[in-house]
């Protein structure tokens, strides 16, 4: 078996030909770059002394979302086998080409996870896709895709969760998210390539994007080892909140239809009535272009932190309860 850094490399996840009671890293090789040279995946493997359901999780698909990386590193650090039932696999980092870049999106410009499952025979972001996809996702039963927010944006902690499943549902409670936010997985993201294998799967929003948080990180952590314990997996009990999450049937951004330097008055998870100041643009005098306000009842989920926005710009992400 070739290895690189002295850890193996292989082509195909191949759950089965890992010991029981063991801890193993591979690089999956994915795709090759323009001078030939292959494209490694990290995957880590951990397998229990008895059988049980396999839980993947997930992070990177955005180049700039690092929290769930560590999020995954510190799970496997903490893990012990001797409690694990099943196969725990991590992939700290999916899109590689992107966090070398610092970047957001793949390489062409395409968001990964807006066309997932990608094509076999399609163009480079499609195809990376698609391996992503059959090479690792389908081998899981469960998965917990972590993310962040964008550039220029902060998120709260939180879940997005096709509601109308009483597992998702559950994993979404277990992480002790401070809103769920109901979203049918609809939209070419890798956890709608997840439920069309019958993999439950959720996403889970991690902070912000670009930096590492311990709080968030903290609170990740403990998501993935009480979906662990509600699997049956691993030997600890659910640590739950005494704060119940906010549950949002749907959710949407406001934006500004006025640019200029933008100053957002909400803090994330504050409850909005109808009319509540959320936002002024100035011009680069200082004059007040306008204000804006909640065009109904909701809940602040994530807002813009960049001070300057062309016409079009994100305000606030508004929850509806």
């Amino acid at each position: 078996m070739n290895t690189f850094y002295n850890i193996p490399v292989i082509k195909q996840l191949d759950l089965e030909s890992f010991e029981a009671n063991s801890l193993s890293y591979r690089w999956l090789q994915i795709v090759s770059n323009g001078i030939g040279q292959p494209i490694f995946i990290p995957v880590m493997i951990a397998k229990g002394k008895e059988e049980g359901p396999t839980l993947g999780l997930t992070a990177v698909v955005h180049g700039n979302e690092l929290n769930g990386m560590s999020v995954i590193q510190k799970v496997f650090a903490e893990l012990d086998l001797d409690k694990l039932s099943g196969t725990l696999v991590g992939v700290p980092v999916m899109n590689i080409p992107s966090i070398l870049l610092n970047e957001r999106r793949f390489l062409d410009g395409a968001d990964l996870n807006r066309i997932m499952p990608g094509k076999k025979d399609g163009n480079r972001s499609q195809v990376y896709a698609h391996r992503i996809v059959n090479r690792i996702v389908k081998h899981f039963d469960y998965m917990l895709d972590l993310h962040t927010a964008s550039f220029g944006r902060i998120n709260s902690f939180y879940v997005r969760a096709d509601l109308s499943s009483k597992i998702a549902y559950q994993l979404a409670c277990i992480q002790n998210p401070q809103i769920i936010l109901n979203a049918p997985p609809k939209d070419g993201t890798l956890r709608g390539a997840a439920a069309d294998y019958g993999i439950d799967a959720i996403t889970v929003e991690v902070g912000d994007p670009d930096r590492f948080q311990k709080g968030m990180i903290r609170s990740g952590l403990s998501g993935v080892f009480n979906t662990m314990a509600y699997l049956g997996m691993y030997e600890t009990k659910i640590e739950q909140e005494e704060e119940k999450p906010i549950i949002c049937k749907r959710s949407y951004w406001i934006y500004c239809d006025k640019g200029g330097i933008v100053q957002v008055h909400t803090k994330l998870t504050q409850k909005l009535k109808k009319g509540d100041h959320i936002a002024t643009v100035r011009n680069v005098f200082g004059e007040v272009v306008k204000e804006y306000y909640a065009p109904e009842k909701g809940v602040v989920i994530g807002q813009s932190v960049n001070p300057v926005g062309q016409t079009g710009s994100r305000l606030i992400h508004l929850g509806i309860v």
